[in-house]
């Protein structure tokens, strides 16, 4: 049985505007911010704005709003950065992967012969995540 939901995770204190994140989009369901620790160049996150800690606590609408906003970040990212290609990846508990529970979905650019960088690797500058955010944002209109 999964831990109950901690309202101190670090998207929790995001969504809260108690730590600074570079947002991408906001809707009245989800945020989307870029992976301030990037797989790959254009790295973004989609986070529900209802408490979850995962999918498999979340609600159909939490899902279905995050979805909807990684398709649009996904089409905006593969425009804005010329990416060949587009995952999706959601972690659920930390034996599959998941160091942040709360649920989000990562939105990650990928090209033809480069490889991904290692979940949770360095910290990307500042200067970079605001430049890729502001890519993203104008790849929406």
């Amino acid at each position: 049985m999964p831990a109950a939901y901690d309202d101190n995770n670090i998207f929790a204190r995001i969504l809260r505007g108690e730590i600074p994140a570079h947002k991408v989009y906001e809707d009245d369901a989800t945020i989307v911010i870029m992976d301030a620790m990037p797989q790959s160049k254009g790295h973004a996150l989609v986070i529900p704005k209802q408490k979850s800690r995962n999918l498999i606590d979340a609600s159909p609408a939490a899902l279905a709003a995050a979805l909807s906003a990684a398709q649009k970040i996904a089409k905006a990212s593969m425009k804005a950065f010329a990416a060949d290609g587009v995952m999706l990846v959601q972690y659920n508990e930390a034996p599959a992967g998941q160091s942040v529970f709360h649920l989000h979905f990562h939105v990650i650019p990928r090209y033809e012969g480069a490889p991904l960088k290692g979940h949770g690797g360095p910290m990307e500058e500042n200067a970079v995540l605001a430049a890729h955010a502001a890519a993203i944002k104008s790849a929406l209109g």
